[in-house]
């Protein structure tokens, strides 16, 4: 009985996936410890006597550069090759760490904070599209939910850095962000293929050189805005939640407290998650993970203390762990094999601008339609779309089913051996 066994058996579910699949996993461990100059932009900018009215120029940058790396990363990957692109990304992160530091003004700081996020999210449809080409159909929802268990495993430890290491000059925070992008470039040099892998044309497969080739899948055009609308109530928690936490009087150490237990929840229950639920169809369990989370997020509405907010966002860190990579792998495997690195790009895209929204209009609502409108559009909203990739599973299971086998006419001793 499942029930029975052992920890460390249900741990075992990563085992078996192809060295390229560990190597992404250790770099972007590597690379999210880094992840320490975003969270804390907002004070670095006031530490270098930035106006507030002035802020909003420099975040806004910062989350303009996340609907162009995506798009740019993800037809690099299929132009020139996985580790070309993510290279690029990688090395273009650090000069900009350093870019961003240096900048002398509000212009030069949007600038370089485009460049930032820009840079940062080139990588991501690149290893999507490594781990699409290089690990088997039946195990790549496994390998997307490793790495998405590598980003929560790299963010928990930055959040606890960047708060100790801000507090001893903000040079730090950028010395350590742009050494874990340049570390996760030497070891995408040193351990990932050196070929242009992925980065070839079927022939007669039509897919082109451009986005045309997801934006004519009709399965792709439903898809895509159905998980958006998730992605973007889940984005609710970086602007929605903060809000409603202050505004019931609770001190900021309540939204730190409440990030480290979604980070630890999600790191400890992720690869337990991942191996129970291996033996249902990853569509379903999508369904069921993201309506859990959106009705989580939706209950902050009645949260009101730093217990009731804690019961919350277990709720949504259950469904986020439940999850895992599953958006990811169903895209792959919806993906031409000359393609995969946009259809990637495609979903990291559509990431980007549902956060790039949330973060916009999220407070808007929130202030002058009241916090109700929020967390109700959270409840309809995000069940409603869960169920309506629910109803695509049909359509899926139809693209992505093996070719049946060629039938051996009766008689024949030919048994395809050479």
């Amino acid at each position: 009985m499942y029930g029975g066994r052992k920890i460390s058996d249900m741990l075992s579910t990563f085992s078996g996936l192809p060295r390229t699949a560990w190597v992404v996993f250790a770099g972007t461990v590597v690379n999210r410890l880094g992840y320490v100059v975003t969270p804390f932009l907002v004070f670095y900018l006031g530490s270098r006597g930035i106006p507030t009215t002035q802020t909003p120029y420099v975040l806004g940058a910062l989350g303009a550069g996340n609907l162009i790396g995506p798009v740019v990363g993800g037809l690099l990957a299929d132009r020139v090759g996985r580790r070309p692109t993510m290279l690029t990304g990688l090395i273009g992160t650090a000069l900009a760490q350093g870019l961003l530091f240096a900048a002398p003004n509000v212009v030069t700081l949007a600038l370089a904070a485009a460049l930032l996020s820009a840079a940062g999210s080139m990588v991501s449809p690149a290893s999507g599209a490594l781990l699409a080409d290089t690990v088997p159909a039946e195990r790549q929802r496994t390998a997307f939910s490793l790495l998405h268990w590598a980003i929560n495993i790299g963010t928990a430890v930055a959040g606890m850095l960047g708060g100790f290491l801000a507090t001893h000059g903000y040079w730090l925070l950028f010395t350590l962000d742009a050494a874990t992008s340049l570390a996760f470039a030497l070891i995408v040099v040193a351990l990932l293929p050196g070929a242009k892998t992925g980065a070839v044309r079927t022939a007669g497969s039509g897919s082109g050189t451009g986005y045309g080739v997801v934006f004519r899948d009709p399965l792709m055009r439903v898809l895509l805005p159905l998980l958006g609308i998730g992605l973007a109530i889940y984005s609710l928690t970086e602007v929605c939640l903060p809000l409603a936490i202050r505004d019931h009087g609770l001190p900021p150490t309540t939204l730190g407290l409440m990030a480290t237990l979604n980070a630890a929840l999600v790191v400890v229950l992720q690869p337990i998650a991942t191996n129970f639920l291996a033996r249902f169809p990853q569509i379903p369990v999508y369904v069921c993970a993201s309506a859990l989370a959106s009705t989580g997020i939706a209950l902050t509405g009645v949260a009101h203390d730093t217990w009731s907010y804690g019961g919350t966002v277990v709720l949504w860190s259950i469904g986020e762990a439940m999850v895992g990579g599953i958006p990811g792998a169903i895209v792959a495997s919806l993906a031409p094999a000359d393609a995969r690195g946009r259809y990637q790009g495609s979903y990291q895209w559509t990431w980007g601008i549902a956060r790039f929204i949330t973060l916009g209009v999220g407070t808007t609502v929130y202030a002058t339609a009241g916090p109700a409108v929020i967390w109700w559009f959270s409840a309809f909203a995000g069940i409603g779309s869960a169920l309506g990739v629910g109803a695509l599973a049909p359509m899926i299971a139809r693209r992505t089913a093996a070719p049946a086998p060629v039938p051996v006419p009766a008689g024949s001793t030919d048994t395809g051996c050479q």
